[in-house]
Parts: C-alpha cells; sequence; structure tokens
C-alpha cells in the first residue's frame, strides 16, 4: 500500500489510465452519447461505473489537476488557482512554478515504489506541476517537438488553439501504452473545444468521437480507464449573444477609490484568446482600511453574483489555503463572468460567444471507469480526485 497525503492506495495490477478531460461538462457525454458518437463511452456506462463527482472549487485547471493527482483539496497541495498575487513580493504570477506545490503526487510515489509512470498534458504549463519529483515520462503536446515525440507518435506539431492539442495527447498516451505499457498513465486534455462549442454541436461531438475512439484503443489493450474533468463549462452571455461580465476593478474603484483594491482573476493563464481571462471566480485584496463587511453586502447585492466570502469562510468552504486568497473571495452565477478592469481585457479573440467556468455552476463532473464496481456508498459526495482511489482500490 502506498500512503499519500492521507490516503492509501493499493500498487496496481494492471495498466492504469486515469483522464482528465477539460472542461467536461457532463452533458458532453450525455449529447455525444444520444447521437450516436460515443460507442464505447455508451457501452462503459452500461457495463461500467458511472458517477457524478464535484471539482474543486474555484473550477479552474490547475488546481483541479493538482487535486486529481495528489487526492487532496487546495488547501493540502497549494495549488488555488492558474494565477496569484504573491503577497511576499507584491506581484502577479503564474502558479506554474513546482515552489507553490505544498504536498507530493500520487504519479511521484508510484514510480518511486518502482512503477513505470507517464504523463501527457495538452498544454506545457501543467508539465512541471504534474511531473514534480517524479521519476516517469512527462511531456507536453505543446511542445512535443522538444521532447522529441513526434516521430512515434506520428503526428505533426499541433496548435495550442486547436482539437488537434487533446488528440495529440490521446494518440500519444495509446502509442506510449503500446510500446513501453507503463504502469500509470496520466493524460489531461485542454478545453479549447468546449469553450467555444456546446454539448450536443457537431464540433463538440466530433471531439467526443475521436476522444471515444482512442479510449476504445486504450481499453482493448487491457486498461483499467477512470475519465474523470478539472471542471464543467457553461455559456456566460447575455440575450444578446455578447458576454455578461462584473468588471469588479471598475466597480470597486468607483466605490473605495482608484488604490483601496486589487481584483485577482485566479482563471488568467498564458491562453487567453479563448476565454479573455474572464471566468466565475475572483479574489480581492484590500487595503487595511476597507471595510470587508459593508464591501462583501454591496457586492453579494450585485445581479450575477452568488456569493461573496471573507477569506475565512472561502477557505473553510472551498478548502482553499487562506494565505492564498484575497480578502474576499467573488463567485457568480451560471450565465456571469468576473473581470478586473474592462480596460485590461482583450476581448477580440472570442470569435464565437464566451462560454467559461470556475463557479459552482461548473462543478459537477464525470467520474467514470471502465469496470464495473460493486458496493460503492451512494450517498457519498463523490469527488474528481477520487480517480486514483477508483481505479487502483476498486477497479483493479
Amino acid at each position: 500500500m502506498l500512503h499519500v497525503n492521507a490516503r492509501s492506495y493499493r500498487l496496481p495490477t494492471q495498466p492504469t489510465v486515469v483522464v482528465c478531460v477539460d472542461g467536461c461538462e457532463p452533458d458532453y457525454i450525455a449529447q455525444a452519447v444520444a447521437h450516436g458518437q460515443a460507442p464505447w463511452l455508451k457501452r462503459t456506462l452500461a457495463s461500467g461505473t458511472a458517477l457524478i463527482a464535484d471539482c474543486v472549487i474555484p473550477s479552474f485547471t490547475n488546481p483541479n489537476n493538482l487535486s486529481i493527482v495528489t487526492g487532496a483539496p487546495p488547501a493540502v497541495h497549494g495549488i488555488c488557482g492558474n494565477y496569484l498575487f504573491d503577497t511576499a513580493t507584491g506581484s502577479e504570477v503564474m502558479m506554474n512554478d513546482p515552489k507553490w506545490l505544498r504536498a507530493p503526487t500520487l504519479l511521484a510515489a508510484l514510480a518511486d515504489a518502482g512503477r513505470s509512470v507517464a504523463v501527457i498534458t495538452a498544454k506545457d504549463k501543467l508539465r512541471t506541476l504534474l511531473g514534480h519529483g517524479m521519476n516517469g515520462l512527462c511531456f507536453s503536446a505543446e511542445k512535443a517537438d522538444e521532447a522529441g515525440v513526434l516521430d512515434w507518435v506520428g503526428r505533426p506539431l499541433p496548435s495550442v488553439y486547436s482539437a488537434e492539442l487533446s488528440e495529440f495527447v490521446f494518440a500519444a498516451g495509446v502509442q506510449l501504452m503500446r510500446r513501453r505499457g507503463p504502469d500509470v498513465m496520466y493524460l489531461s486534455t485542454t478545453d479549447y473545444v468546449q469553450h467555444k462549442h456546446a454539448p450536443g454541436t457537431p464540433e463538440a461531438d466530433a471531439f467526443y468521437r475521436t476522444m471515444d475512439r482512442y479510449l476504445a484503443e486504450l481499453d482493448a489493450l487491457g486498461c483499467v480507464i477512470v475519465l474523470t474533468a478539472d471542471h464543467g463549462m457553461n455559456a456566460k452571455t447575455r440575450l444578446d449573444a455578447s458576454p455578461n461580465v462584473i468588471y469588479l476593478q471598475d466597480v470597486l474603484d468607483g466605490w473605495i477609490g482608484a488604490t483601496t483594491a486589487r481584483v485577482i482573476l485566479p482563471i488568467t493563464d498564458p491562453y487567453v484568446v479563448h476565454h479573455g481571462a474572464l471566468g466565475s471566480f475572483a479574489t480581492i485584496y484590500l487595503s487595511a482600511s476597507a471595510d470587508r463587511a459593508a464591501l462583501a453586502s454591496r457586492l453579494a447585492a450585485l445581479r450575477g453574483i452568488e456569493c461573496v466570502l471573507t477569506r475565512e469562510a472561502a477557505a473553510e468552504r472551498f478548502e482553499l489555503p487562506a494565505d492564498r486568497i484575497g480578502d474576499l473571495v467573488v463567485v457568480s452565477e451560471r450565465f456571469t463572468v468576473l473581470g478586473s478592469a474592462a480596460s485590461r481585457h482583450d476581448l477580440s479573440g472570442l470569435d464565437v460567444p464566451l462560454r467559461s467556468h470556475g463557479g459552482l455552476s461548473e462543478q459537477q463532473v464525470p467520474l467514470i471507469v471502465n469496470r464495473r464496481i460493486d458496493g460503492l456508498d451512494g450517498d457519498r459526495r463523490w469527488r474528481n480526485f477520487d480517480a486514483f482511489e477508483l481505479a487502483l482500490n476498486h477497479a483493479q
């Protein structure tokens, strides 16, 4: 048994693949199955184990991928967004550096236990975090040329803004399983398709048809497969299809002046073309003179706001590291996103109506296993970071 972050895991006896499908609102799978585009998933939903789980909040990529591979919430592993305000240096930084990681990953522990482990991620921003401390193969589709894997994968280097970036992850995973047969493999895709296309649209169905084909190949190779997601996805538009945005920095500057509050958007990453750095979760740092309670009440009264919490309340409710979030945490409703100042967001790259994530409305995700598991607790609150527990402790 391995003991990692207060959880125990059996060592794998069969090749095991955990897949994080970025932005996979459960309805994407339901619609693809209903339209006859996902035959493997249809069979697996009938003969395997199909659950709906909760991701961690904020429902963004970095905190959820790290929760999946640590089996723990952000309060344990420390990654509470893609982006944060570093109070020690007074600067806003990406959370890509492993220095922000406060807990070991199960992937590293499995490698230390003598199991062969491989990680393939779509975007390079996750590579160093997922591969931290791990003795094994770890590369991104984005920089597959630098990893020297293009020849054996048999596909050209994909654009970072394309469905092909995720397809490369699956193609590489299948080829790697055939060539080297790693004991454990973690595959993480990008949500480019989900940001642009709603469930059941031809473009979305085409993506899930492709994914379904690769998953069927991994299944045929004898793999235990657990499929989950880092977050869901929703339309964030007004009736005229324009982005439905509350620009919090502009609001606060108008209320209390331009030097009293700093709005941080943890969705921010190097790839903002498809979402304009607009998501449904924000954190606010306030000067000592600001009245937190009064501002929280005033913000909560704005149309489109779901909840406003103090640092302490947000850390407890969402299992976040209190020292890495602001004085206030703001979560918007399903059809609303949060911005800082309107002048700081370039929305020129939005060529379709905005779809995004980050809030409670994007918390539900699929948790699917290609093995039937009997006796699971039907009343348990399943989380996406239970994926490895299901894969190693129940499906082998």
